[in-house]
């Protein structure tokens, strides 16, 4: 079984993928890297600092994320661990505030399962498909041709990424394969057996940081929900966090859309 105990925190579209921050999908196409290693993003593809701050589901609350970012440190690495887009207000200044701190090599970002669901939808050419863009929050905010701009920069985001004694992913691992898997949650927590060091992981909102035996940290906090936004550092534990910024009533509206 496990056990979940809760960490109390202490008081433009233009240019191309810059090469210190080329994600793995990227360096297995150009022979820099083995395609059994193409979902991940490991600390060695760039220099690697010597802290780092996980942020999970942003969900277009870019203002938070600004505020959030303000106060990390400039010296060290932030990953951003997916779902930057859908549900919040926001949704296109958070993505071109993320993709600014990858282009500055300041940050990676993460495939969550909410951009690689939009990534397949603008791939389908399926009927059905566009009901479901229709719905989708980031489809509305930005438009169908916003949206393509964005879909090879989206379609290659890393599924994981590594440091000595910890990993970053959206969701967690199956534990069939160990593979990345953008959806799990209760079959990952229960048999997670230590194999990767720490796993740090969103997707799964709660009141506060909490962390599973066997080495799972959940750090989403549910920002466009009312809740704030977190950065957890995996070296030191430590949390900062700010206001979501965003009022229930506009989460609502937001995940009617998503």
């Amino acid at each position: 079984g496990w056990r979940a105990s809760a960490i109390s925190p202490p008081g433009s579209l233009n240019g191309p993928m810059p090469a210190t921050g080329m994600p793995a999908t990227r360096l297995a196409a150009s022979g820099q890297r083995p395609a059994s290693e193409a979902w991940s993003w490991r600390s060695s593809a760039m220099a690697t600092p010597s802290r780092h701050w996980v942020i999970s589901d942003v969900h277009g609350c870019a203002d938070a994320l600004q505020l959030l970012v303000s106060r990390l440190p400039a010296a060290d690495r932030i990953v951003l661990c997916g779902d930057v887009i859908n549900r919040g207000p926001r949704i296109e200044a958070a993505m071109d505030l993320a993709w600014d701190l990858v282009v500055t090599g300041r940050a990676v970002w993460l495939m969550g399962n909410h951009e690689k669901r939009l990534v397949d939808l603008l791939h389908s050419g399926i009927d059905w498909a566009w009901n479901d863009l229709a719905r989708c929050a980031t489809f509305r905010q930005l438009g169908e041709r916003r949206c393509r701009l964005w879909l090879e920069r989206l379609e290659h985001l890393p599924l994981t990424y590594g440091a000595p004694g910890w990993v970053a992913t959206h969701a967690g691992f199956d534990p069939r394969t160990w593979q990345p898997d953008l959806h799990v949650r209760m079959p990952f927590w229960q048999a997670y057996d230590g194999r990767f060091g720490e796993v740090v992981v969103g997707h799964t909102p709660g009141p506060d940081v909490r962390r599973l035996q066997g080495g799972i940290t959940l750090i989403d906090t549910g920002a466009c929900y009312g809740g704030p936004l977190t950065a957890y550092c995996p070296e030191t534990q430590a949390i900062e966090q700010v206001p979501g910024l965003i009022t229930l009533s506009s989460a609502m509206q937001g995940l009617a859309l998503a």
